[in-house]
């Protein structure tokens, strides 16, 4: 505990002296400020990427030593962490209210800090399991989305309402079955969010301190899958995954540079972030399989690699990923299928190349959130487990296992149920929750 204190200090200080003045930031990101935190949904570029050699590959046998745990309710949504604050979203049902919260609590001992919460009316498929999305965390404000569309911005010290925006009524929202699951995009002066708006309104960008329209772009169906941002040339792009493309578009204006037609065969379902390396752009869905995409490194254009899809969501092709988000490393794409069978596959055609089966026990929908650390990659896997592994074109090693944080039936009433939402990784620590309580574990040496 005091080691993190000091290290936050140690930031701190650096800061007064100086460092955002010399503009080390990395869109609209303070990149070494923030390099040990967690600010939004997959870590500071969205790719579920951290570089902390002082975490531990062998994690004590059984239960992982608990920091602090607090009572949270429902939620798919994922912790995010920014100067020592952990933000998360939850719902509470006290009859005849159902009510959204937004969370902020200490880092270092879990005590509640503040929180908001509005009303809603779910009209969305598993809506007892409350919000979607994690909270964006950027320049003093925090940004939350709720499962059906309630867009809060908020100080993020004080917890103060700054400005909201309804979607579902705003756009006239073609609900997704599951709802709005996409977290919030910060883009310089702007929040990018996937509103799933009528007409041209399935993405839209606000303006960050105000709340008034910037923009909106696509006339598509929406999907599930949070934009990215990603650099071709000297322009920045916009990729949103929508319910029937791949799409890249100006993130200043919302006009669309490229897109790649993937149509769904029976219902827009894909989940997981795009996963970028280099020129390349991956994603994969439970119906629809899997999709390469080659971008342009000199100017804003696109073309498709290889799409590869199975029979069904049983028999599949390459990868049917439902929850769990793929990676590339190297030569290799790697992620959990349809029924948790984590697979490698070769990068330059899609070609399963090996499957483990140990990584999480087989079922539908089953899930595997995978974090990489220099050459190592940390797993969460839907039975509450933490996993320190290697993967390579070799098969997977698991350095050790241990247990984190029990399953809750509230999001599957089966199984025992799972654990489905992705954790936070900042200094060290690992935060993650479930549908009763939001805990955080240190992974260093003990």
């Amino acid at each position: 505990m005091n080691e993190l204190k000091e290290r936050r200090s140690a930031v701190a200080t650096f800061l007064r002296c100086g460092l955002i003045s010399c503009g080390l930031v990395t869109w609209g990101l303070v990149a070494f400020a923030q390099a040990e935190d967690w600010p939004q949904w997959r870590g500071n570029h969205r790719d579920a990427t951290i570089d902390d050699p002082s975490i531990t590959l062998n994690l004590p046998a059984g239960q992982l030593p608990i920091l602090w745990s607090v009572p949270v309710g429902p939620g798919y949504s994922g912790p995010t962490v920014s100067q020592g604050r952990v933000y998360l979203t939850d719902r509470q049902s006290e009859a005849p209210d159902v009510r959204e919260r937004v969370l902020c609590f200490d880092a270092t001992t879990g005590a509640t800090l503040w929180q908001h919460h509005d009303p809603v009316e779910y009209s969305i498929g598993y809506q007892a399991s409350g919000p979607r999305a994690s909270v964006t965390v950027h320049d003093g404000k925090a940004i939350s989305v709720g499962g059906m569309g309630r867009l809060n911005c908020l100080d993020a010290l004080s917890g103060e309402l700054l400005w909201t925006r309804d979607l579902a009524s705003d756009y006239d929202a073609r609900m997704p079955v599951w709802g709005i699951t996409a977290a919030p995009l910060v883009y310089d002066d702007l929040v990018i969010q996937v509103t799933a708006g009528a007409g041209d309104a399935c993405l839209v960008a606000f303006d960050l301190a105000t709340g008034k329209e910037r923009w909106r772009s696509l006339d598509e169906r929406a999907g599930y899958s949070a934009p990215i941002v990603i650099r071709q040339g000297n322009q920045e792009v916009v990729v949103c995954w929508t319910g029937e493309s791949v799409s890249g578009l100006d993130p200043r204006t919302g006009k669309v540079f490229w897109s790649i037609e993937m149509k769904p065969r029976n219902m827009p379902i894909g989940v997981p972030t795009p996963a970028v390396q280099q020129d390349q752009l991956f994603v994969s869905s439970f119906y629809d399989g899997s999709l390469l995409v080659q971008f342009d490194l000199e100017q804003p254009t696109a073309t498709k690699l290889w799409h590869r899809v199975g029979q069904d969501e049983k028999n599949t092709d390459a990868l049917h990923a439902m929850i769990s988000g793929p990676i590339i490393k190297g030569d290799c794409i790697y992620g959990a299928d349809s029924y948790g069978q984590y697979r490698c596959l070769d990068l330059t055609t899609g070609d399963r190349i090996w499957e483990d089966l140990t990584i999480v026990p087989t079922a539908r929908w089953a899930t595997v959130h995978t974090i990489r650390n220099g050459d190592h990659e940390i797993m969460l896997n839907d039975q509450g487990e933490v996993l320190m592994t290697t993967l390579s074109r070799q098969g997977v090693q698991v350095h050790s296992r241990a247990s984190l944080i029990d399953r809750t039936t509230q999001q599957l009433k089966r199984r025992g149920g799972v654990v489905w939402s992705h954790p936070a990784i900042a200094d060290g620590i690992i935060y993650a929750r479930n549908d009763k309580q939001l805990l955080a574990a240190s992974l260093r040496q003990q």
